[in-house]
């Protein structure tokens, strides 16, 4: 699938390129993992997620300690309060290594399209976060600088321009940019961390990667973010690659089962944990856990269904509304559902 480049013209300071360090990508020892699906612009919900985790306090503050903090990519787009979202995890994360813990970031498939352009999904609320009293003055400027000159002096042609960029649209793309705050952040991100026996992500890992390992995907992913050239034909935008694969989510279990074991082999793990496919309002174990799904369908534009994955000393649980379940690791999973409805 051909996933579409919005032109990614706009004011100059946008084409700056950032250096992006490497990061560690691998850890162990961690004795209590939390992970969050999902997120789409749904601050509310994610706050309550995290305070029913333990992770915050009441006043937002890191509460973790030594904990790790996974959040699986698409913090961004359909909901309002995305520039939120991503002010707490910036905020977490440096929170998180004084006490001794971490806040992994993840890529999803959201983050790296609007770095690349791809703004079909990016809320009115959005756009207004980043409004400011230079907006209409910024907004008249990028116009000219811009359209199409053969249409330039059109009306029709700049009613239709200017309603496809609100006001607000030109800070977010310098925000997102290189040189931006959010940028900067999202192109310093990993798409695949690895602690104790699971790895996370967002969308999989398909047949065609399973011998690449993660490092090389992640510096892919990072270099391609980097250099807009590299997309075509690259990890990033690839419907089998790990932002957007959603097989192992939705794909029959027995005929994929193999596989899975393929997979964890290769990688190391007991466990692969993604977001990217929604479930009906539960974290799903599938193929005896050994695959966990946790985008509930977080956000009042979903589910509206506040859970997580909890990962305590290498017991797996889920988090449903402030209680805590245990997560079946066989086949029958009947039981546990029927506990996760009575929660709603």
């Amino acid at each position: 699938m051909n996933r579409r480049l919005f032109g990614y013209r706009a004011l100059p300071l946008l084409f700056a390129f950032a250096l992006i360090a490497s990061a560690q990508d691998s850890f162990t020892g961690v004795k209590r993992i939390v992970a969050v699906g999902d997120v789409h612009g749904g601050y509310d919900e994610f706050v309550t997620v995290l305070r029913a985790a333990g992770i915050i306090d009441a006043s937002n503050q890191w509460a973790g300690g030594a904990a790790h903090l996974v959040q699986t990519g698409d913090w961004l787009d359909r909901g309002a309060s995305s520039r939120k979202v991503m002010d707490l995890l910036m905020s977490l994360e440096n929170q998180a290594k004084k006490a001794k813990g971490r806040v992994h970031a993840l890529i999803g498939n959201h983050e790296a399209m609007n770095l690349y352009g791809d703004l079909r999904y990016v809320s009115a609320g959005e756009y207004e976060a980043f409004k400011t009293s230079e907006s209409a003055e910024l907004r008249d400027r990028a116009y000219n600088t811009l359209a199409d000159s053969a249409n330039k002096n059109d009306a029709a042609y700049k009613a239709n321009w200017y309603e496809e960029h609100p006001l607000g649209w030109a800070e977010h793309r310098q925000a997102f940019s290189p040189s931006g705050k959010y940028g900067k952040f999202i192109r310093d991100r990993l798409a695949i961390v690895k602690i104790n026996d699971a790895i996370f992500l967002h969308g999989g890992i398909s047949k065609k990667y399973v011998s690449t390992s993660m490092s090389d995907l992640n510096k892919k992913i990072r270099a391609e973010l980097k250099d807009f050239s590299l997309l075509k034909g690259g990890v990033t935008m690839d419907d089998a690659g790990p932002l957007w694969y959603r097989g192992l989510a939705g794909d029959p279990e027995e005929p994929l089962s193999s596989f899975v074991d393929e997979l964890l082999s290769a990688f190391g793990v007991a466990h692969v944990v993604i977001g990217h496919t929604p479930t009906k309002g539960a974290v799903m174990p599938r193929f005896g856990a050994r695959v966990i799904l946790i985008d509930v369908g977080l956000s009042k534009g979903f589910n509206n269904s506040p859970a997580c994955l909890l990962i305590e000393d290498g017991k797996l649980y889920a988090i449903h509304r402030g209680t805590k379940l245990d997560l079946p690791t066989g086949k029958d999973i009947s039981a546990y559902l029927s506990e996760v409805a009575k929660l709603k």
